[in-house]
């Protein structure tokens, strides 16, 4: 019988233990996901993008990315906004994407996603600690994409300096 007893109070503490750290680990994931929309609301992504089989010689293409804003809608699901530049085109477009988090990192994941004016594209791109990093695929073209990230606050820091 107290062996029993035993047993069912150390279920039961083990239960409470483990809603204990689900709902930390859902406070903690919270916290990530609004650091996020705040860190790259504003910022600006700037760096280079490869085509593969087409380097013959020349550095990569520059490329950049205004984030004019990052909103969680549920679940995986987000909203960006953001000014792309890409060739001749120039235009700012509404994204449903998906994010996706590989422990306290952001990967954005976009799958045959077409852009008006620019066409269909399949990407992963991680950010971290200021840089990010990725590929992209557009119909049989594709590549890699890296650089770093110009956060809003350091933008406006810096305007602040002149």
């Amino acid at each position: 019988m107290t062996a029993c007893v035993l047993l069912l109070a150390a279920v039961t503490v083990s239960a409470a233990q483990q809603a204990e750290e689900k709902e930390a680990d859902a406070t903690a994931q919270a916290k990530l996901e609004q650091k996020l929309e705040q860190q790259m609301s504003g910022a600006t992504l700037v760096g280079h993008f490869s085509v593969d089989g087409k380097q013959n010689g020349k550095p990569p293409r520059e490329e950049r990315y205004e984030i004019a804003s990052m909103k969680k809608m549920q679940g995986d699901q987000w909203l960006i906004t953001a000014r792309i530049k890409y060739g001749e085109n120039d235009v700012n477009v509404p994204m449903p994407l998906n994010v996706f988090w590989a422990g306290d990192t952001p990967v954005i994941s976009l799958t045959n996603m077409t852009i008006p004016g620019l066409g269909t594209f399949t990407s992963r791109v991680m950010f971290f600690e200021g840089r990010y990093a990725g590929t992209w695929q557009h119909g049989k073209v594709g590549g890699n994409l890296w650089g770093r990230i110009e956060y809003a606050d350091q933008k406006s820091e810096s305007q602040e300096e002149k």
